[in-house]
């Protein structure tokens, strides 16, 4: 096994709390999916979010998919002229085992961040 960070990001409509937890709840099920990932493996996960974004952490919705034992921490995205707005991000550090890719995930309008990776999810 070997420790390694995997990323991801999504959007949502609205400053909503619903909103907020469902995307990210979105978000964090797929990258496990993708990565063949059991809450055991975890280290621990970093959600930043848009100032623009601040109805909920998203910190709940992982603790809502019983990540209870994970250490969770949520953090304000650097503010640039122009990105991308009402976005979540995240950094999910993991064990996995060393043969296999690590899978990225962009959902909604976030997949515009990483247009080098649409064809690989």
């Amino acid at each position: 096994m070997r420790l390694r960070a995997l990323r991801g990001a999504t959007t949502v409509e609205e400053n909503d709390s619903g909103a907020i937890l469902e995307a990210t709840e979105e978000l964090v099920r797929t990258v496990m999916e993708r990565n063949g990932l059991e809450v055991e493996q975890m280290v621990s996960c970093i959600f930043t979010c848009t100032a623009d974004l601040d109805a909920e952490f998203p910190a709940v919705a992982a603790r809502n998919l019983g990540l209870s034992g994970v250490p969770l921490l949520c953090a304000r995205e650097i503010d640039v002229p122009g990105s991308l707005p009402r976005t979540i991000r995240l950094m999910l550090h993991c064990y996995a085992e060393v043969d296999t890719a690590a899978q990225h995930v962009y959902l909604r309008e976030a997949e515009s961040l990483r247009r080098d990776l649409r064809g690989a999810q």
